[in-house]
């Protein structure tokens, strides 16, 4: 029987605290989390150092089918940037600052997964 839209929400809501925990471990800091505008959605917004950072996670129980990554496609670049917008627009101390959008692909068991984080993962003016 496939999960419920409740087991995969509370699926991904495990791996995104880990994600942030792992990034937390590595030194970002916490801005925000589940930033959500009409354009779009942005699970994690960090500083690593003076850069914010949009993070999105993507979940994967297994590769076999390709990384997390391979999902983030030209659209959803596009809908990330927007709401990368939306928050420098409501969130104006940060308009200034150098940012970059890192994705963080997660595989396995969702209470433990592993990571692989991909920096600078795209620019804004790739799209």
């Amino acid at each position: 029987m496939p999960p419920s839209a409740e087991d995969r929400r509370l699926k991904g809501a495990a791996v995104e605290a880990a994600a942030r925990q792992h990034l937390l471990d590595a030194g970002l800091r916490d801005v925000a989390a589940n930033a959500n505008y009409r354009v779009g959605e942005l699970d994690l917004v960090m500083l690593d150092g003076a850069t914010l950072v949009f993070v999105e996670v993507r979940y994967r129980r297994s590769s076999r089918f390709g990384g997390g990554a391979d999902s983030v496609d030209v659209h959803k670049r596009r809908k990330l940037i927007r709401a990368a917008m939306a928050f420098l627009a409501h969130n104006r101390r940060y308009a200034d600052d150098a940012c970059r959008f890192d994705v963080i692909e997660a595989e396995g068991d969702p209470d433990a997964p592993r990571f692989n984080w991909l920096r600078d993962a795209f620019r804004a003016d790739d799209c």
